[in-house]
């Protein structure tokens, strides 16, 4: 039969503890959710500042929805390119100080277009050996040489750099690790692009409503900013919404509009979406108290966890990964804490590298000093 070979191939992942499936929530996304049909703390989503069920984004949305309808109807190159788009890609640009922004479906869009835009045969990509699975898969679609570094390895960056004489150069990096939750060394990054004449491109998925001033993110975080930055950012983990945006030079956004296949070839999100982001945009700005909330649990967190014998990687974002190593071990914690009514998710290879497996614990500003109480109280009996 032509299926059995994928039968074998998911035997195989579940004989070796790497098997996925999915769950499903019958509650919005907050702190408290319900996952086929019983109730959990959870600490396994994006959602960092708690916008995911503000009232004030889905006030915003439903009045989107009321005066711009459901749908767009067309990619944004032919009549689907709405006003509040255009709006929201302007607010964003203002609020990340960079000349002009570009509305993505997803992130993972994002990533997939702007690299395949920007560079092709002829060119190199260099790239951090821990980024995100799109950023990898927009390498392979640029058909550029690829030219993967150790993680955060600025000499053997460097030498890579001084090897490649000809073609575009692009080095590629997430601002916050999906999985480690460390931060780039994004100003020592710039610096080996003004020293060899390449661009920066930044995935801040991660920080962006969460770092620096007013949550602008990465770039904010550092005090950088260089025409060489070309920066991207999802809206929907702090942002609480759905979709991605571009900021970067004039040239750069035309450049994409132009050739960026993920944007030109695609229908462009609901309008209404843009109306609640413009909410939330708002509420980020206005969020300093959600950050220095989250800061406090991530510091809660910590303290409570320090004498485990797992160890919680080094990190001082909302990602706090808890190192296991054994998948299967893994897998066994994340259902120790299930039974104890708490949802942390296990992250297994080929996601984080082999004999890495990890509990990998997002905190919110929606969360209190009790839940992550409860969570290292579970914890510390699981260890026992």
């Amino acid at each position: 039969m032509i299926f059995s070979s994928l039968q074998t191939e998911l035997d195989e992942r579940a004989a070796n503890d790497l098997l996925r499936s999915r769950r499903t929530l019958s509650t919005p996304q907050t702190p408290r959710i319900t996952v086929d049909g019983k109730p959990y703390l959870a600490f396994s989503s994006n959602d960092y500042l708690g916008l995911a069920n503000h009232p004030q984004l889905v006030a915003a949305l439903q009045q989107g929805a009321q005066q711009w309808g459901v749908g767009s109807g067309a990619a944004h190159l032919v009549n689907g390119h709405f006003s509040p788009h255009h709006e929201l890609e302007s607010q964003l640009s203002d609020f990340i100080d960079k000349s002009e922004s570009l509305l993505f479906s997803t992130g993972y869009m994002a990533n997939l277009g702007v690299v395949q835009a920007l560079v092709g045969k002829g060119d190199t990509v260099f790239a951090d050996k821990l980024n995100h699975a799109s950023l990898n898969d927009a390498m392979l679609l640029s058909r550029a040489e690829m030219k993967r570094y150790r993680h955060g390895d600025l000499a053997q960056l460097e030498q890579l750099l001084s090897q490649t004489k000809k073609g575009r150069k692009l080095i590629i990096t997430d601002a916050v690790f999906s999985m480690d939750g460390d931060i780039a060394p994004l100003p020592e990054l710039l610096a080996l692009c003004e020293q060899h004449d390449a661009w920066l491109y930044v995935d801040d998925a991660h920080g962006f409503g969460v770092l620096g001033e007013q949550g602008r993110g990465s770039l904010s975080h550092f005090g950088i900013a260089s025409p060489r930055i070309i920066y991207m950012a999802t809206l929907g983990k702090a942002a609480g919404v759905s979709g991605a945006f571009v900021a970067a030079e004039k040239v750069v956004i035309d450049t994409l509009i132009n050739h960026a296949h993920s944007y030109v070839y695609t229908t462009a999100s609901p309008p209404a979406l843009s109306v609640a982001l413009s909410k939330s945009l708002q509420l980020i700005a206005q969020g300093d108290a959600l950050r220095e909330q989250l800061k406090k649990m991530i510091t809660q967190l910590r303290k409570g966890l320090a004498d485990l014998p797992w160890q919680l990687m080094p990190s001082d974002t909302a990602i706090q990964p808890l190192l296991i190593g054994d998948s299967k071990q893994a897998l066994a914690l994340s259902e120790g804490l299930r039974n104890h009514g708490i949802w942390v998710a296990a992250i297994r290879p080929p996601t984080v590298p082999q004999g890495t497996a990890r509990l990998r614990i997002t905190l919110s500003a929606a969360h209190t000093s009790s839940d992550v109480d409860q969570l290292i109280g579970a914890l510390h009996e699981l260890a026992c």
